[in-house]
């Protein structure tokens, strides 16, 4: 009988450390150690454990549809905005209404509480001072630069298909065109003759510039700021016509396993700790609380589009069936 008891204590005991090892499974598109600052923070101040992985925005929906019957993550924070409306718009995430929402304006969040946004990130370009120089080739300033022949073969960009942010290229040329798809298609084209790859993450193409690996990159002005600011030689741009910005959001995953803990999660996400954090990664914050950080570009300095967020979720299918089919599928 003692054993019994004994072995009963045992039992419980050991439940009870697995279950305190447990972790909230999150997927995050922030760059990767932003996300480590961020999520350490979290975990020293609540106790609770992570398991999060870094994927593109694409990265996340597509790991989200397929994992719609049996989630592996709760939560999904960072991302540009298309990508968490697009989730959405599948069913694959839940509304939350946080306590912390009356920080965030309306315009930057869904009015079903299903996405919040926590930054705003421009497109930009990055050229590499010295490679350039080497080159003959001056930094780009308009989208019309991109396609002129002493470029081909110098710029890298993601591909839209894995990368919200090449995505957003696509959107936002489209408002620079007047809604012309055709003019679009037939842009990215005879851009595609001066991309020399198409990479998986938005923030990679930068890198590749502040090594100088390559000259020009199209990102967004963020992560490319931060290179600069870590001593990269680069020049970041702005195209004269117009350009797009992410919302880079936060959503819940419908029918995640720990749901408490994601909301508890995304409550301090919106916090002011948690917000002088991601306001220190040269983004431009729309919470009320948070604070921009002087090194960063803010939207008044730069010309942007008139952005229509639903109609780019909304048609985020077809639009990638064409770009594939004209451009990637050739590749």
């Amino acid at each position: 009988m003692k054993r019994l008891m004994i072995a009963g204590l045992v039992l419980i005991l050991s439940l009870t450390v697995a279950f305190g090892q447990q972790k909230l499974g999150v997927y995050t598109t922030l760059d990767e150690p932003l996300a480590k600052a961020l999520f350490d923070e979290y975990q020293k101040e609540t106790g609770i454990m992570l398991n999060w992985q870094r994927l593109s925005g694409g990265e996340v929906e597509a790991r989200l549809e397929a994992e719609k019957a049996n989630p592996q993550a709760s939560i999904w924070v960072g991302g540009v905005g298309l990508n968490h409306i697009s989730a959405k718009l599948k069913g694959l995430t839940a509304p939350y209404k946080s306590k912390m929402l009356e920080n965030t304006p309306l315009q930057f969040r869904d009015p079903e509480n299903y996405w919040v946004g926590l930054y705003i990130g421009p497109i930009c370009f990055v050229t590499n001072n010295k490679v350039a120089k080497e080159q003959g080739i001056k930094p780009p300033t308009s989208w019309a630069d991109l396609l002129k022949p002493e470029y081909k073969g110098k710029i890298r960009v993601a591909n839209p298909t894995t990368s919200g942010t090449a995505y957003n290229v696509i959107t936002t040329l489209r408002y620079v065109f007047g809604g012309d798809e055709e003019k679009v298609f037939d842009y990215l084209n005879k851009l595609d003759k001066n991309i020399d790859q198409y990479t998986k993450s938005g923030a990679a193409p930068g890198k590749s510039v502040a090594i100088g690996e390559i000259p020009v990159a199209i990102g967004y002005a963020h992560d490319n700021v931060k290179l600069k600011v870590e001593g990269a030689d680069v020049t970041i741009t702005f195209p004269s016509e117009g350009t797009g910005y992410e919302i880079a959001s936060m959503s819940i995953v419908k029918g995640g396993p720990d749901p408490v803990n994601a909301k508890k999660l995304y409550d301090w996400v919106l916090s002011a700790k948690a917000q002088e954090i991601i306001a220190s990664w040269y983004v431009i914050p729309v919470s009320k609380i948070a604070k921009k950080n002087p090194q960063a570009f803010s939207l008044s300095e730069i010309k942007t589009v008139d952005q229509d967020v639903m109609w780019d979720a909304a048609n985020k299918d077809r639009l990638l069936e064409r770009w594939v089919k004209e451009i990637g599928s050739k590749r």
